[in-house]
């Protein structure tokens, strides 16, 4: 399995694609993957499979792998006899099979091309027996469009480590953050605890503490300032953590530091704090204040010798004069502070 997902998925759906082409066109050649559905009733209209074969084909000829979820009902709608030329004429990467195919005809088709399964409601057994026809096999969670429907974290853990267990990777999908799919527009994540998030945090949460394989947007929008945050973790394993600083410590934005491999889980200790230039000086004390959870410390002389380390704390501590308290993780993006893995990379950046 990959260590982590090597970019962001997107979702596409025919009844916005226009709009959503002038995004994706920015991202051409970049062989991300992208979602689309086949099957959904409220897109139909008479020239809907020439717009769908439009769409795909115009997404595959700009160089996304296109992740098409197909039912039964789609082969009679575009007139196809099997999915293999069905994924041919529309250009397909990988098709995701719902409801009415049997195991023995999806086994039959992953040995000709990448097939995903629902992960949310296909057992690990299957999951391999289908894998051992040989070929790419996914497994993908739906999103949840109603608040409160979505899933809840040991479940998504639970079924995650036992289909990769069976040898398959698994995906997810989070919500976006400028254009939400209607009609309710509450945002399409797999887990509920991650409706209305930031979009990278969420993608943070998915591939650290979950470790899910590739990760999607729901929605059809994404702001550029999530996809940056993204990209840099993809591309350099540093996770970018908004943060407000006090005016005299704003020159701790941008650097990277590492999370000591000794840090306990109640705080991230930032190995890089014996190379800052207050370690070891004695750092006035002041700020003294409660350490709530996001909070952003730096020891003052009252430490001694551990004057000038930092710290970002995940658990509420008590103040404490010899801690000060210099700035705070932005609220939306608290999650990140449980992303970051003792020896892993991070950096602060105005929020």
């Amino acid at each position: 399995m990959s260590p982590m997902p090597d970019s962001l998925g997107f979702s596409v759906y025919l009844s916005s694609f226009d709009r959503a082409r002038r995004a994706l066109e920015r991202g051409a050649g970049s062989a991300a993957a992208v979602f689309l559905s086949l099957h959904i009733s409220e897109e139909f209209s008479p020239d809907y499979c020439a717009r769908a074969e439009a769409a795909c084909r115009w997404l595959a000829q700009a160089g996304y792998r296109v992740v098409a979820d197909v039912s039964v009902k789609t082969l009679s709608q575009f007139g196809e006899s099997n999915l293999v030329r069905l994924a041919g004429r529309l250009g397909l990467w990988a098709l995701r099979v719902d409801y009415g195919f049997s195991e023995r005809e999806i086994a039959a088709l992953a040995r000709e091309m990448p097939v995903v399964l629902n992960a949310s409601t296909i057992n690990a057994a299957a999951a391999a027996r289908i894998a051992e026809a040989g070929g790419l096999v996914m497994a993908m969670h739906n999103f949840y469009p109603r608040p409160e429907t979505g899933l809840d974290d040991a479940f998504l853990l639970e079924s995650t480590r036992s289909l990769q267990a069976a040898g398959i990777k698994v995906l997810a999908f989070i919500p976006g953050d400028e254009e939400l799919r209607g009609p309710l527009r509450e945002g399409l994540p797999t887990l509920e605890r991650h409706r209305g998030l930031p979009v990278s945090a969420c993608f943070a949460d998915l591939a650290v503490r979950f470790g899910v394989d590739g990760v999607f947007a729901g929605d059809p929008g994404v702001s550029e300032g999530e996809q940056a945050h993204i990209r840099r973790f993809c591309t350099d394993g540093v996770l970018e953590i908004p943060a407000e600083l006090d005016a005299q410590r704003r020159e701790l934005y941008g650097r990277v530091f590492t999370c000591r491999a000794d840090s306990p889980s109640r705080l991230i200790r930032f190995a890089e704090s014996r190379e800052y230039s207050c370690f070891g000086s004695r750092v006035p004390p002041g700020g003294c204040a409660p350490r709530v959870r996001g909070s952003i410390t730096l020891d003052n002389g009252n430490y001694g010798r551990y004057s000038g380390e930092l710290q970002l704390v995940r658990s509420d501590l008590p103040a404490d004069g010899r801690v000060n308290v210099i700035g705070r993780v932005k609220e939306p993006y608290l999650l990140l502070a449980d992303c970051v893995r003792n020896g892993s990379r991070f950096t602060l950046v105005p929020g």
